[in-house]
């Protein structure tokens, strides 16, 4: 069975745009929760390793603010409602990973789609940017979807889906992602969609996360971008 199309999560798993959110988390906690800034600024807003560490280790970004960050669930929520303008308005660059542009010009006859907690606006405009907006089709970003149904639910992928074909009834999706709740995502996604289709889960585990103490395991792992040629290849 061939692949319908490539979904992919974007942060982390095409971009490393680590410094770019430790400097958007700053930013709103400033507004959303003054006490967590300056010399209370959470440990793991110190550095990239740090990041990591959270950002892995939570099983979600509302997880990530409240249990790693310190919010309160109410700053939370609006936390999470400024996210989306915080990242059209800052500047920071953020840099594909080495080899992705490789990947998606490889198999840029498939239609492509991302899946994420991005702006869509961003997005695209770091996709065009980077000379490989065109075989993407369809970009769900966070404030396409309500806070309910962030992911890992499945109605962002389900959007995304329709996006792409104007219906729901593939066969064969992949995709792929760095954290464990894009695995739980893909699972959901296959759950919603009904019986005949089929998503394999991709971790993205050259970003640096640890897929192999996921409670919900992936069907592949690409420990290094080149990973995904062989892994895409295979159903291509």
């Amino acid at each position: 069975m061939k692949l319908d199309a490539i979904l992919w999560d974007y942060d982390g798993t095409l971009v490393n745009s680590v410094p770019k959110n430790i400097d958007i988390t700053k930013s709103i906690l400033s507004i959303v929760a003054p006490r967590l800034t300056g010399e209370n600024l959470p440990k793991y807003l110190h550095d990239e390793d740090s990041y990591h560490e959270a950002n892995h280790g939570a099983k979600n970004w509302q997880e990530l603010y409240v249990d790693y960050y310190g919010l309160t669930h109410d700053e939370m929520i609006i936390a999470g409602s400024l996210w989306a303008e915080h990242q059209e308005k800052n500047k920071t660059e953020v840099a594909l990973f080495d080899g992705i542009k490789t990947v998606v010009d490889k198999f840029s006859l498939l239609p492509h789609g991302i899946c994420s907690q991005n702006s869509q606006n961003n997005i695209r405009r770091v996709l065009k940017s980077n000379g490989i907006d065109t075989p993407f089709k369809a970009i769900v970003g966070y404030d396409d979807v309500s806070n309910g149904n962030q992911k890992p639910h499945a109605f962002g992928g389900i959007k995304c889906v329709e996006s792409i074909f104007g219906h729901t009834d593939s066969e064969l999706l992949m995709y792929i992602g760095d954290h464990e709740a894009d695995t739980k995502f893909a699972r959901n996604l296959e759950m919603t969609l009904g019986g005949k289709t089929k998503v394999i889960a991709v971790a993205a585990g050259y970003s640096r996360s640890e897929p192999e103490l996921w409670e919900s395991q992936p069907d592949y792992t690409a420990h290094t971008v080149e990973d995904l040629l062989s892994i895409i290849g295979k159903y291509a």
